[in-house]
C-alpha cells in the first residue's frame, strides 16, 4: 500500500511540474521587440526568435484550443510586436491597412500564410500515405499486367489494374509493402511502411482498369499495389505542447536506419488514440540506464540505481494515424535513436 501511495504522489508531483513548466513563459535573453514577417518564415522560426521554448507560442499569442486548430493566419509583410506592458509577454499582430473613405478599411491580400514548419520536408509524408494500417495493402488494387507484357514499368507505360474502385479520382500512388512497424514497448504490430514507387493516372475505368505510369521513383513491377493520392495538403496549424501527459517512444526513423537528427522524420508509437494531434511538440529523451551502486554494502545483493532520462531534442507531430504519428525533428543536441522516449515537454 505504501508503494502505491508513493507512486501516486510521484505522478502527482510530475504532473504539477509539467503544468508549472507549461505556464512559465521564458523569453530569449536577446529577443527582438518586433519582427517583420518575410517569405520563407515559419511559425516555429518566428517563435524561436522570441521564446526559449518555441512550443509556448500559443500561450504568448493567447490562443485557446479552437484557435490552435484554426489560428489567425500570418502573412509576409505582417509585423509581430512583443508587448510586455502588462507585466506578461504578449505577441500582437500589426497589419498594414489602407483607408479608402471614412469607416472603410481595406487590408491588402498578402498571398499564402506562412506555414508552421518548412513544407518541402514533410510534403511527401502528407500527400503520400507512407504509413498504412496492418493488411491494408493486401486488399488494395493491384497491377496484373502491362502494355506489351513489359516487366519494367517506366513512365508512359500502360498498366492494367484489378480492384480499382469506381470513383472520380484519376491520380494514384504505386506502392510495395515495406517493413512492419512494431511497438518497441511490447512488439504489437502498429502498421506497415508502404514503399513509394511512383504514380499513375487513370485512362479508362473497368475491371481491370487501364492507367498509365506518370512517374517512377523506383522500379515498378507486376503485383505492386495502388493507393489513392491525397487531393491537397493539410491546412496550417500552430506548434503547441499537449495539454495532457504523453509518454511514448520513437518506433522508426523514416530512412530505415537506427538514428537520425535535425530536419528528419520519425515515427512515434503514439497516435490519435492516445490524444496526439497535428502541431503537438514533444521532448525526446535518451532513456537512462541502470547501474549497480559501486558502494553497495552487500556484494551478493547489490543496490541498483536507475539513472534519469536525459533530453536530446524536440519533435513536432505533423500527421497522425490511430496508433502512430509522423513527427519532424526540430532540435537535436545528440543523434536521436529508435526507442528514445518522447514525452510532453
Amino acid at each position: 500500500m505504501t508503494k502505491i501511495v508513493q507512486i501516486i504522489t510521484s505522478l502527482a508531483l510530475a504532473c504539477s511540474s509539467l503544468l508549472l513548466q507549461a505556464e512559465e513563459i521564458q523569453l530569449r535573453p536577446q529577443h527582438p521587440d518586433r519582427h517583420v514577417v518575410v517569405k520563407g518564415d515559419t511559425l516555429w522560426d518566428i517563435s524561436a526568435k522570441f521564446l526559449k521554448n518555441p512550443w509556448q507560442w500559443p500561450q504568448i499569442w493567447q490562443l485557446n484550443r479552437s484557435n490552435i486548430k484554426n489560428p489567425h493566419w500570418i502573412y509576409p509583410g505582417d509585423v509581430i510586436v512583443l508587448d510586455t506592458s502588462s507585466g506578461k509577454p504578449v505577441l500582437k499582430l500589426v497589419r498594414e491597412s489602407v483607408t479608402l473613405e471614412p469607416g472603410m478599411i481595406v487590408t491588402p491580400i498578402k498571398g499564402d500564410a506562412i506555414p508552421a514548419i518548412q513544407p518541402n520536408i514533410i510534403q511527401p509524408f502528407l500527400t503520400k500515405p507512407m504509413l498504412i494500417a496492418p493488411d491494408e495493402l493486401k486488399s488494395a488494387p493491384r497491377i496484373i499486367a502491362a502494355q506489351e507484357e513489359r516487366e519494367i514499368l517506366s513512365p508512359g507505360t500502360r498498366i492494367y489494374v484489378q480492384g480499382l474502385p469506381e470513383s472520380p479520382r484519376n491520380a494514384w500512388a504505386i506502392y510495395r509493402e515495406g517493413e512492419a512497424i512494431k511497438n518497441p514497448e511490447n512488439g504489437e504490430l502498429l502498421g506497415t511502411e508502404a514503399h513509394y514507387l511512383g504514380e499513375a493516372k487513370l485512362l479508362r475505368a473497368g475491371q481491370p482498369a487501364t492507367l498509365t505510369v506518370s512517374q517512377a521513383k523506383e522500379e515498378i513491377a507486376i503485383k505492386d499495389k495502388l493507393i489513392a493520392l491525397a487531393d491537397e495538403l493539410s491546412p496550417p496549424y500552430v506548434p503547441h505542447a499537449p495539454d495532457r501527459l504523453i509518454d511514448g517512444q520513437i518506433a522508426r526513423v523514416s530512412e530505415g536506419i537506427n538514428e537520425t537528427g535535425y530536419g528528419r522524420v520519425v515515427v512515434l508509437n503514439r497516435g490519435e488514440a492516445q490524444g496526439l494531434e497535428r502541431g503537438h511538440v514533444l521532448s525526446v529523451l535518451r532513456k537512462g540506464t541502470s547501474m549497480i551502486d559501486p558502494e553497495s554494502a552487500d556484494p551478493k545483493h547489490p543496490v541498483t540505481i536507475q539513472l534519469p532520462d536525459e533530453p536530446v531534442g524536440l519533435v513536432m507531430v505533423f500527421k497522425t494515424f490511430p496508433k502512430l504519428s509522423y513527427a519532424l525533428v526540430m532540435q537535436a543536441s545528440q543523434p536521436i535513436h529508435v526507442e528514445d522516449v518522447v514525452r510532453t515537454p
